[in-house]
């Protein structure tokens, strides 16, 4: 056992509780779902692309100068931001501008930044 966990002293499941849980887990599939869109939230880079984007909708030359990237690195990223419905697209003309896709993705990522500042 890893010693900085404590761990019960002696083995007594509690029915009620189980029940309780197995009640309100969400099915395995959404559980991978979850999974996989906190994966996307593990890259710094996108992370990064998130935050310009809180400020300001922006195209992908826009973002490229602020993040100091290659237009084909930071489209790379917003292909995997926009699959996973984090950030929506819209042209203009020649130009496509990319913004959050909800109010969603900012709570999200405000709810980190706070956790990790306390």
């Amino acid at each position: 056992m890893t010693p900085d966990v404590d761990v019960c002293e002696e083995v007594h499941v509690h029915d009620d509780r189980l029940r309780t849980v197995a009640e309100r887990l969400p099915d395995e599939e959404k559980l991978y779902d979850l999974a996989e869109l906190f994966k996307v939230f593990g890259d710094s880079t996108r992370i990064r692309i998130l935050f310009v984007l809180f400020e300001e909708e922006v195209c992908v030359c826009d973002l490229a100068e602020a993040l100091s990237m290659t237009q084909s690195a930071v489209s790379h990223q917003l292909r995997i931001l926009k699959a996973n419905d984090l950030v929506k697209a819209r042209r203009e003309g020649k130009q496509v501008f990319y913004s959050l896709a909800d109010g969603h993705v900012r709570t999200i990522i405000g709810q980190g930044l706070e956790h990790i500042e306390e």
